[in-house]
């Protein structure tokens, strides 16, 4: 049997995966590479599909011509998706290729989530609505924690916390996403590495009005500048963040502190969603690797019944329960596998299974 070449182009990274039957994953160096074994699909995870794509789909120019309309929603994430579509099917022409989409799994939200209090013209007409995104990351976890907790996923109020270069909390009961920090574009919600979450629209409406920024001065700066880049002046890496905050540096300091403060922030939000909170789980590169990032936040949540081993949190490894053994809610790191996620779909779109 061939393997499912996984095409990740996010928007800090490009991941290239062939995954087998077994599940057995290898990280591949280049297309030209991937060309050479036997690949009998190619699984392209892309961010935004809007209201147009809520599964995955064999891609075709009528699929490739509605992900390049969506492209304005989410420039950092659809465009090199795009580009690494373009040099695969040059690559791989003869096999079938699907596109994955982040914002699919959020389709799930009730609409009192997913609404914007914006005039019905514009939510009917242009499509503004709240559509979620890192979603294979979040499916991934919320298949994960069940496992890893030795709990049915049905009834389990689980909240995820994906934090790389992009970020976003997630409510899931019963496998099923209820709310999400992100919206319409992966601008909204908690502070990212260059991404700046959500800002009073007033404020934006004032630098366009009285500042004289021009509309891509302003997509330039909320998408490139801002996050935590923006609030330490010089870099958005936690963990350069995190070395230039111990050295004394205020800015840098400031940086995280705000950065942890809405990320709690968020998840008290997600647990009015639940209406509850069994676990928690941070996954992604932050998520994975800051033991201090995921201590602050778990510290400010101490009211929820949140108490973290500060041991196990330092020595956090993959799918490892870091929660203090009198803790009411389990607290998890998870190892993001969005590309099992994807190669499955692939799988089962081409008549697999799996």
């Amino acid at each position: 049997m061939g393997s499912i070449l996984v095409v990740n182009a996010g928007s800090t990274s490009m991941k290239l995966r062939l995954v087998a039957d077994d599940g057995a994953v290898a990280d591949v160096e280049s297309l030209a590479a991937a060309g050479s074994v036997q690949v009998e699909g190619v699984g392209h995870r892309v961010v935004h599909g809007g209201s147009a794509f809520r599964e995955p789909v064999l891609i075709d120019e009528s699929v490739r011509r509605r992900i390049l309309e969506l492209e304005p929603l989410a420039p950092l994430h659809n465009r090199p998706a795009l580009a690494g579509l373009a040099a695969a099917e040059r690559a791989l022409p003869d096999v079938p290729h699907v596109a994955v989409f982040d914002s699919s799994f959020h389709a799930t939200m009730p609409e009192e989530a997913a609404a914007y209090a914006l005039p019905a013209a514009w939510r009917e007409k242009w499509g503004l609505r709240r559509y979620g995104f890192h979603g294979i990351s979040v499916a991934w976890c919320a298949e994960r924690v069940p496992a890893l907790i030795g709990r049915p996923a049905a009834g389990l109020r689980l909240i995820v916390c994906h934090l790389g270069g992009g970020c976003s909390v997630t409510a899931v009961r019963d496998g099923r996403s209820l709310d999400t920090t992100m919206g319409f574009t992966p601008l909204e919600g908690v502070p990212m590495e260059t991404r700046s979450g959500s800002v009073d629209p007033g404020a934006l409406i004032y630098l366009l009005r009285e500042r004289g920024l021009t509309v891509d001065d302003l997509d330039e700066a909320l998408n490139e500048e801002s996050g935590l880049k923006g609030l330490s002046g010089r870099s958005g890496d936690v963990r350069q963040l995190e070395s230039l905050a111990a050295a004394g540096d205020e800015p840098a300091r400031l940086a995280l502190a705000v950065y942890v403060h809405r990320i709690a922030a968020a998840i008290g939000a997600m647990t009015t969603a639940l209406g509850g909170l069994d676990a928690l789980a941070f996954t992604a590169g932050v998520g994975e690797h800051s033991a201090d990032v995921r201590a602050a936040v778990c510290d400010r949540l101490a009211f929820l019944g949140i108490e973290i081993d500060a041991a196990a949190n330092a020595r956090a490894e993959a799918d490892t329960d870091i929660a203090a053994l009198d803790s009411r809610v389990r607290v998890l790191v998870v190892a993001a596998r969005e590309e099992l996620v994807i190669a499955r779909e692939v799988r089962r779109l081409l008549g697999r299974g799996g």
